[in-house]
């Protein structure tokens, strides 16, 4: 399994919007094809800051399959517009 890793810095005082949006972006990156988990938690010191943590597969199930597949598009629409910086992902296996 390959674990995706990116820190979600949300522009302030729109925290609770984008809880509420990422409830229905869960759903949508639930559908894609390798998906296995998907986890996201909220910084107690720094409120504005999420980890989000999404169990993959494979690298490509996220970088290929979820990103250029026709989900992607959804996914944007619903989070991207939260984030100032925008993220950055890498991805983790285990050792």
């Amino acid at each position: 399994m390959i674990l995706e890793v990116a820190t979600l810095d949300v522009r302030p005082g729109l925290e609770a919007d984008f809880e509420r949006a990422f409830d229905q972006a869960r759903e949508v990156i639930a559908r894609s094809p390798g998906f296995v988990s998907l986890d996201l938690r909220r910084s107690v010191e720094q409120p504005s800051r999420y980890l989000l943590l999404v169990g993959w597969e494979r690298l490509e199930d996220h970088t290929v399959g979820f990103r250029q597949g026709p989900l992607y598009p959804r996914w944007k629409a619903l989070l991207h517009h939260f984030y100032d910086p925008f993220p950055t992902v890498e991805h983790y296996r285990a050792v």
